[in-house]
This record gives C-alpha cells, sequence and structure tokens, in this order.
C-alpha cells in the first residue's frame, strides 16, 4: 500500500484514505488514514480472524467505561489488489513515535509520558487484557505526553501464553520470566522501552555483545543507574523488571512520584540546584574579572 490510496469498505460503506505508515507487524500494517477528513489510525491485516480478536479487545476497553471516546470507529473488509483485506479504524491522537518525541522534546518529557502510558496499559489490565508487544514502534506521544496504543495485535488474555513479542522488550530473552500473559510482562516491557527511548545506542550494543547465558536485568539496570536521567527512575525500574507491583495503577502512581525528580534535574541529570549553584558561581566569577580588568 502506498500513501494516497483511498478504498472503501465493503460492508460498511466508509471511505478512507490512507496517509501514513505508522508500522508494520507480522499480521499487518498501521496507518495513519482520514475518513472525511477526519484522522484515525486503520490497521490492514493478513487474517480476519486475528482482526476480530483485536476488534474484540477494543470493544471490551469500551465497556470498562473509563474512557469518553469510543476506541473502536469500524471494521470492516476492503478490496484490495483483487481480494478482500480486513481492517478496522480505531481513534487517533496526533503524536510521534516515542524515540521521535525524546528526541524532539528532551528527556524530561518522558516525566508526563510514562504516566500516561501507564494508564493506557491499566485499563487494558483491567478489561482482562495484557499488550504483550510492547516497543517504541506501537506507542505514539501527543505533544503534551498522551499516549496512543496503535497495534493491538500481541494482546493477549490474561493467563494465556503472549501471542507476539519483540526480543529486547521480552522478559524471557531477558531470563527474567516466561511468556505467560500478566500485568507484569507489560510492567517490564515498559521498563526496557524507556531504556531504548533514551539509551537506545547503548542498549542495542548490550544486546549484541551480550551472551544469551548473561541475560538478566541486572545488564539493563547498569545502562539505568549510568545515564543521566534514567538514573533518577531507578527504583521504578527495578520494580518494573522484577514485576513487584501491586496492579498497574500503582505503577503508575509510583512513576509519578519518582518521575518529578526528573523535572528538576539540570543538564545531564546535574541536580537542579547543583546546575543553579554552577550558574551562579560562573556569573560571579565574570563579574569579579571585569572589576579586576577595570582597576
Amino acid at each position: 500500500m502506498r500513501p494516497g490510496t483511498v478504498f472503501k469498505g465493503k460492508w460498511n460503506g466508509n471511505v478512507y484514505r490512507l496517509e501514513r505508515l505508522l508500522g508494520a507487524g507480522s499480521n499487518g500494517q498501521v496507518w495513519l488514514a482520514t475518513r472525511g477528513g477526519v484522522p484515525c489510525a486503520l490497521k490492514l491485516g493478513l487474517d480476519a480472524a486475528d482482526l476480530q480478536g483485536e476488534t474484540n479487545i477494543l470493544a471490551a476497553l469500551e465497556r470498562g467505561g473509563r474512557n469518553r471516546a469510543p476506541y473502536l470507529l469500524d471494521a470492516d473488509d476492503a478490496r484490495l489488489g483483487g481480494k478482500d483485506v480486513p481492517f478496522y479504524a480505531m481513534r487517533y491522537v496526533p503524536g510521534m513515535p516515542v524515540r521521535q518525541f525524546v528526541r524532539r522534546r528532551g528527556p524530561r518529557a518522558v516525566a508526563a509520558a510514562g504516566g500516561h502510558l501507564l494508564d493506557q496499559l491499566a485499563e487494558l489490565h483491567e478489561a482482562g487484557w495484557v499488550f504483550g508487544d510492547l516497543k517504541c514502534d506501537n506507542v505514539l506521544v501527543a505533544p503534551g505526553g498522551q499516549v496512543t496504543l496503535v497495534d493491538y495485535g500481541g494482546a493477549t488474555r490474561i493467563g494465556r501464553s503472549v501471542r507476539q513479542f519483540t526480543e529486547i522488550y521480552d522478559r524471557g530473552y531477558w531470563r527474567a520470566g516466561n511468556r505467560t500473559a500478566e500485568p507484569a510482562y507489560d510492567w517490564f516491557s515498559a521498563a526496557v522501552l524507556w531504556v531504548h527511548a533514551l539509551d537506545g545506542d547503548r542498549l542495542m550494543r548490550l544486546t549484541r555483545t551480550l551472551p544469551p547465558q548473561n541475560r538478566h536485568p541486572r545488564e539493563l539496570m547498569r545502562l539505568v543507574r549510568t545515564h543521566p536521567y534514567l538514573r533518577h527512575m531507578e527504583i521504578w525500574m527495578r520494580m518494573a523488571l522484577e514485576g513487584r507491583f501491586r496492579d498497574t495503577r500503582e505503577a503508575s502512581r509510583r512513576w509519578r512520584e519518582q518521575a518529578v525528580r526528573l523535572n528538576h534535574a539540570g543538564p545531564e541529570g546535574i541536580p537542579g540546584w547543583m546546575a543553579g549553584m554552577a550558574a551562579a558561581t560562573l556569573v560571579l566569577g565574570a563579574a569579579t574579572a571585569v572589576l579586576w580588568f577595570l582597576r
């Protein structure tokens, strides 16, 4: 598919225009699309049964009653390339991939985004599902930090085996637990997501050079403790990697409590009061030099 492609739903008759590819996975593509000029996130799938499962999840979230706007806008088939292709449309909050968001807004911006992400996961967990394939590509962040999860292809009923995962976000890959769908699985992935978003180069080098037998959450914690911003979230990151929250609402609350420290971190993670003192020292030194010169 290409940007600018226009098609009409076979049964419901809604017309969509594909604007930009948001992400692709093993079971389909997610596009930013418009319907009547209104943006939506549209997933084109490879298997009707898979997409039916995802629409069931979105319907379950709506029944939870916490959201004012509906998740699911449409589910239909499109005639593309001579065959019927299943798709569904869901609400879209304008945003950018999480790593791009961090590059543009800076590391402190993750304070709000992390809380919103956990709120989204809490609603999903309370509806009986785990997101599963939580990764940077599946998280869009609006300028204010609001988060949209854009692909529910890996969502799995709590208690079953996770349907889809990406290795570096998977606690099984890090020898930190099994692949049973439970809230703690998503907490682990959320912790890795923020390491990837803020310290992606070192994380990728680690995964390339670390022998499989040495994979362990302590290696991730070494990255956290030596990063100028992530180190302020050390307690939360450890609890997430070890699955030690009571539930996802507690994870969200604890994130917000710790993330306050990010807002007071100066350049390179220096506490604000120390950065202020350094700046005052520089100003005082400059003033002294000027007075000495004038003498």
